[in-house]
C-alpha cells in the first residue's frame, strides 16, 4: 500500500524523492540525479521487495498468474509511459541482480517513468494512457492485449513477457 505524504519516508534518500500531488495516481517519482543509458539506479534486492498477489502496487516478475513483487519502496510511484526512461530489469534468474536501470539520458529532477506492459502481462487495474507519446498504446491493460510486433519495438520488455507473446501469437 502507498504511504501518505504525512508517514513518507524515504526510501532511496539521496537518489529519489516521491513528489505528493493531490488525486488518485498524480503523485510521481522524481530522479535526484542524473543518469546514462544503461545504469543501474537502484538495486531491488533485500527487504526492497517480497512475494505478493497482482496489484497495482506489484511488478510482475515471471510468466506465472502468480509471480509478482510487491516493491516496498518508492518505487511504487513511478508512473507509466508508453516512451519510458527507466525499466525494471527482473531479467536475471538471480532476484539479488533484480534492479531499475535508465533506458536513456535521465537529468536531475526528471519524473521516472516505465511501460507497465514490459513486466505486466494482464494488469490488475487496466487505465486509459495520458503519456501523449508518438507510440501511446491508448488503453494500458498489460502485453497480453498488444501485438507481439508493438511489444518487440520497445526498447525494454522482460523476457517472460515475450515468451508469453510469442505463445499466444503462434497458436
Amino acid at each position: 500500500m502507498k504511504p501518505s505524504q504525512e508517514s513518507y519516508v524515504p526510501t532511496f534518500p539521496g537518489v529519489l524523492a516521491v513528489e505528493f500531488k493531490p488525486g488518485e495516481f498524480n503523485s510521481g517519482l522524481r530522479s535526484l540525479k542524473s543518469w546514462n543509458a544503461g545504469e543501474t539506479i537502484v538495486p531491488l534486492g533485500g527487504n526492497r521487495i517480497s512475494k505478493g498477489p497482482k496489484a497495482y502496487t506489484s511488478v510482475q516478475c515471471g510468466s506465472g498468474p502468480n509471480d509478482h513483487i510487491e516493491l516496498n519502496s518508492d518505487l511504487v510511484y513511478i508512473n507509466h509511459s508508453c516512451d519510458p526512461n527507466v525499466a525494471f530489469d527482473l531479467s536475471s534468474s538471480d532476484s539479488s541482480k533484480w534492479h531499475l536501470k535508465a533506458l536513456n539520458r535521465i537529468e536531475k529532477d526528471e519524473y521516472l517513468t516505465f511501460f507497465y506492459p514490459s513486466t505486466e502481462w494482464d494488469m490488475d487495474q487496466a487505465f486509459r494512457c495520458q503519456c501523449g507519446a508518438r507510440n501511446c498504446v491508448g488503453i494500458i491493460k498489460g502485453a497480453k492485449y498488444l501485438l507481439k510486433k508493438d511489444l518487440q519495438t520497445r526498447r525494454f520488455v522482460s523476457p517472460w513477457i515475450l515468451e508469453l507473446a510469442k505463445a499466444i501469437h503462434n497458436k
